[in-house]
């Protein structure tokens, strides 16, 4: 099993920054990958951001050269570093832990609120 802890989201003007944070604990040797992804109302849950374990890192088109996905490897936390944030970015940020075999693990998500 692995558990997901996600903290960082909150209400900020458009321009602003946010940084979330999702801290994994249990069996991480398991995990082949982690993503931050993000559900708007009324739409479909989207992937944001992912890193392998690798490190290798894809990013949706629409925060291409805003967002930034990191880890700190001895924390088991992966961050997302949110920039010139747009009011379209607001939703409910969710991470996920992407198993080598199985079935994924989400965190309980944070609210992201980006006011005009």
């Amino acid at each position: 099993q692995v558990q997901l802890v996600e903290s960082g989201g909150g209400l900020v003007q458009a321009g602003g920054s946010l940084r979330l944070s999702c801290a994994a604990s249990g069996w991480i040797a398991s995990l082949k990958a982690m993503g931050w992804y993000r559900q708007a109302p009324g739409k479909q849950r989207e992937l944001v951001a992912g890193i392998t374990t690798g490190g290798s890192t894809n990013y949706a088109d629409s925060v291409l050269g805003r967002f930034t996905i990191s880890r700190d490897i001895g924390k088991n936390t992966v961050y997302l570093q949110m920039n010139s944030l747009k009011p379209e970015d607001t939703a409910v940020y969710y991470c996920r832990a992407d198993r080598i075999v199985g079935l994924n693990y989400w965190g309980q998500g944070t609210q992201v609120t980006v006011s005009s």
